[in-house]
């Protein structure tokens, strides 16, 4: 995947499509980025603006050109407002494992739409980009991010730390094929 012209996909799944950022999910993106809920467990610089939101979605649009991340706006069937995202990243140099990482509007809390996104990108990881493993990063005291990487089959990795970020706890989903 580095250095290799990808061709980006919608995802769809009963509720959800998962597109590429627009220039106009810059508020949303925005609300994302900077919300103290959304980010209390987060260690990222807050964004100031609009402007550092429309940054943000050109960046992450110019890796999924450069074959280095897989980003994807969540947005309601419907509905072109964006509630959260999904990407899987950090790829290994083999291209065997990657990590995924999500956020969420508040609004959207505790009603599936994350374990419906989750579910739709390990499906996409494992048999589209033949990953052999999917990890997660998160902050041990983030019990609703935890649970959701439990309740979609990751296992804690007691063995690893995540340098730098001792508070992280390491999630490992293994391809089952």
């Amino acid at each position: 995947m580095n250095n290799v012209k990808q061709v980006f996909q919608t995802l769809e799944t009963n509720r959800l499509q998962l597109r590429k950022p627009i220039e106009e999910d810059a508020p949303q993106i925005f609300y994302l980025r900077s919300n103290d809920t959304v980010n209390q467990y987060i260690l990222r610089a807050k964004q100031k603006d609009l402007k550092e939101a429309v940054s943000f979605i050109n960046d992450r649009n110019n890796d999924i050109e450069n074959g280095k991340i897989y980003y994807w706006a969540i947005t309601l069937k419907g509905s072109e407002e964006l509630i959260g995202s999904i990407c899987l990243w950090n790829f290994s140099e083999d291209k065997t494992v990657s990590e995924i990482g999500y956020d969420l509007h508040p609004d959207y809390f505790q009603k599936g739409i994350m374990t419906e996104a989750i579910q739709e990108i390990i499906n996409f990881g494992f048999n589209k980009l033949q990953l052999k493993n999917i990890e997660a990063f998160t902050h041990k005291e983030n019990c609703s991010s935890v649970k959701l990487l439990e309740k979609n089959g990751f296992i804690y990795d007691l063995l690893r730390v995540d340098e730098g970020f001792p508070h992280n706890h390491i999630f490992v989903l293994k391809n089952p094929n």
